[in-house]
């Protein structure tokens, strides 16, 4: 039985990342978010055509499909194992971005590759957190501080790793190779939102007026 067990674990990842909990908060309220706003099942567009606490409550539950498979491989069923729980958090990004349930097209997978972070690496998600807000703050730009953060990622976990601040996996070359192909994954999948922020047409994330709320 044992030996199916990382099958069970993998496939298991990927059809709980493939979970479209934007589309489904946006049927709650009546809403197909495919046919509105950016027409992308991710938090910003829940945000923007559905509203502000969906939204985040979109963006927490994305955050969770891939940090709980992680943390349930490396704490619980392959403890210490780098390459299962990579596997693992490859496979829930993997299952957002290219859902079943939607005939594989997802979101940028953003979201979910934070929550993978967190577990395999804290610090260095924590720095690039960080740097997504100072960004965003100051551009108003969701798609360019998403940019930034997941091209940041890379660089602090290698940084990290030269000064050997964190646990045995996070400092593990896997870890720091699994975030280098993030990065670029990242930036690949925000192609369009690199090429409206060149042109300038890249919408903002304006703040809501009281009256808007409304």
């Amino acid at each position: 039985m044992m030996n199916y067990l990382p099958w069970a674990m993998l496939a298991g990842a990927y059809l709980i990342g493939s979970i479209p909990f934007g589309l489904l908060i946006g049927k709650c309220y009546g809403i197909d978010i495919r046919k509105v706003g950016s027409c992308n099942i991710g938090a910003t567009n829940v945000t923007r055509t559905v509203g502000k606490w969906q939204g985040k409550l979109c963006f927490f539950l994305d955050f969770l499909k891939g940090a709980l498979p992680t943390a349930a491989s490396i704490f619980f069923l392959f403890p210490g194992n780098a390459w299962m729980a990579l596997g693992v958090a490859a496979l829930t990004i993997t299952g957002h971005m290219f859902p079943v349930f939607l005939k594989f097209k997802g979101g940028k997978g953003i979201s979910t590759a934070a929550g993978a972070a967190l577990v395999l690496a804290p610090y260095p998600l924590i720095v690039a957190l960080v740097c997504w807000i100072t960004v965003f703050k100051i551009s108003r730009f969701v798609s360019l501080a998403s940019i930034f953060a997941a091209a940041m990622l890379p660089v602090l976990a290698l940084f990290f790793g030269r000064i050997g601040f964190g646990n045995e996996i996070s400092l593990s070359r896997q870890v720091q190779l699994f975030f280098i192909i993030i990065g670029i994954v990242a930036v690949a999948r925000h192609h369009a939102n690199i090429k409206r922020l060149l042109e300038g047409t890249e919408n903002r994330f304006e703040k809501k007026s009281a009256e808007d709320e409304k």
